[in-house]
């Protein structure tokens, strides 16, 4: 990924953390993290993932989210100074799930 790219990629995890944070009015979104940002290359569409505070609630807030966001691309394009805004789809973050779960069995590993 260019230098660009990234630093596009940056603005846009920052701007969508403040947005979600201060912004959304929906109550199913407060309690979300944005853990990275991937764009294509023509920086038409960016895939933005996310972490959910409470897992029982990361189905309702993946729609929720999905259905906002016409409105978060709208307030990114006010604040992010590129031609055009990219088409944003949210997407649940598993790796920190997937780290959990190795740094248990190495921990398990290390008992025995």
């Amino acid at each position: 990924m260019s230098v660009k790219i990234e630093r596009i990629a940056s603005n846009i995890v920052k701007e969508i953390s403040y947005i979600l944070a201060y912004e959304v009015k929906d109550s199913d979104i407060k309690f979300v993290t944005v853990t990275d940002c991937k764009l294509s290359s023509d920086l038409s569409y960016a895939k933005i993932y996310v972490t959910v505070l409470d897992d029982n609630k990361k189905e309702t807030t993946m729609k929720a989210l999905n259905d906002a966001s016409g409105f978060i691309r709208k307030e990114l394009a006010d604040r992010i100074d590129i031609r055009h805004t990219p088409e944003l789809e949210f997407v649940y973050d598993e790796s920190i799930e997937y780290g959990k779960k190795i740094e248990d069995i190495i921990e398990k590993i290390h008992e025995e």
